[in-house]
């Protein structure tokens, strides 16, 4: 193997001993096809089918003695972007995350902001990523419980009329109920009121779903929702029949009833429901599903939806943020007329 001219004596036998890569040895290749030639570099390029650029990038790379200067360089960085964030933010995020293991980098950094802590979304999701990384933050294996809606057949059915109107909070409010079986044999009914326009909501869980369970939860739905109740919408679930029909009209209350296989004319409630198993019956640490206890622990998640959880469909306010605006807002209007 040939070496350029003009190198340190003993090269030549070094080119032998020292180890290069593939690619090392074409490049020297190369090199000594353009000595031999005279240093006609372009007769060597189109020899070796390279371009000009190539060629004299490497020639002028390769150093006399050092065969291994034809090896190709790191692509690293020289300098690297060190992260902008305090511990005292990461810290944050870490412990936010934590409580709230099912919400993204968008509710979190919401959350922040409620703290003072002006940090972009995209900051705290470089900050997940990072906690990630190293370890820190070690995502919560989540407690599979299946969830199915029970779906019935319903002789008849009213829809909703097309002229009705959904302006404001408690124009709409949807009723559906989903199975949880968090153990083999073990059925319980969880009950779900949506509001449409402020996504408010009222939960509760019972051992059966019938027409008696749901006029109590229609009961919680009254005393719990901070606004009056106009109408409320069903599937075709027998515990919305019967007794339940018959309250709602003593009770002066509108009730529409969806079409057999519908569910998503009650998309709001199906999406809720949906949110509630990822983000409390998967992470719920109750050792017996007993109703109380879960009913209790049920009413502070219930309070913590409404109140401190962000909605991205709100802009990411929280249900009870959103009220009040709509309240200030309706005043003034009411002021200006």
């Amino acid at each position: 193997m040939h070496i350029i001219s003009g190198t340190v004596p003993g090269v030549s036998r070094l080119a032998e001993i020292v180890e290069l890569s593939k690619q090392a040895r074409q490049r020297l290749k190369w090199l000594d096809y353009y000595r031999e030639r005279g240093g006609n570099a372009r007769l060597t390029c189109r020899h070796f089918d390279i371009s000009p650029q190539t060629f004299y990038r490497w020639y002028g790379r390769y150093g006399p003695g050092n065969l291994r200067s034809l090896e190709d360089r790191s692509r690293r960085p020289r300098h690297l972007r060190r992260p902008t964030w305090s511990p005292e933010v990461s810290a944050a995020v870490l412990s936010l995350r934590e409580e709230h293991p099912r919400w993204g980098k968008d509710k979190l950094a919401v959350l922040l902001a409620r703290e003072d802590k002006k940090v972009s979304v995209s900051m705290v999701g470089r900050i997940l990523k990072d906690l990630k990384w190293r370890g820190v933050l070690v995502e919560p294996l989540a407690n599979h419980v299946s969830a199915h809606k029970r779906r019935l057949a319903r002789s008849y059915a009213i829809r909703k009329p097309k002229d009705y109107r959904v302006l404001k909070p408690g124009d709409l409010v949807e009723l559906d109920t989903m199975d949880i079986r968090p153990l083999p044999g073990v059925e319980l009914k969880h009950f779900t009121a949506h509001d449409v326009v402020s996504r408010w909501n009222v939960l509760e869980v019972h051992t059966t779903a019938t027409s008696k369970t749901a006029i109590g939860f229609l009961d919680a739905i009254l005393s719990r929702m901070p606004f009056s109740v106009r109408a409320i919408q069903v599937d075709g679930g027998s515990e919305f029949m019967a007794q339940f029909e018959e309250e709602c009209r003593r009770r002066q209350l509108r009730l529409f009833v969806l079409p057999p296989r519908s569910p998503k004319l009650n998309g709001g409630v199906e999406r809720a429901h949906r949110t509630h198993t990822e983000e409390f019956y998967e992470m719920v640490d109750i050792d017996s599903f007993e109703i109380a206890p879960l009913n209790q622990a049920l009413l502070q998640w219930e309070t913590e939806y409404n109140t401190v959880r962000p909605h991205q469909a709100l802009k990411y306010l929280t249900p009870k943020e959103y009220i009040q605006c709509y309240q200030t807002t309706a005043r003034k209007e009411v002021m200006c007329h």
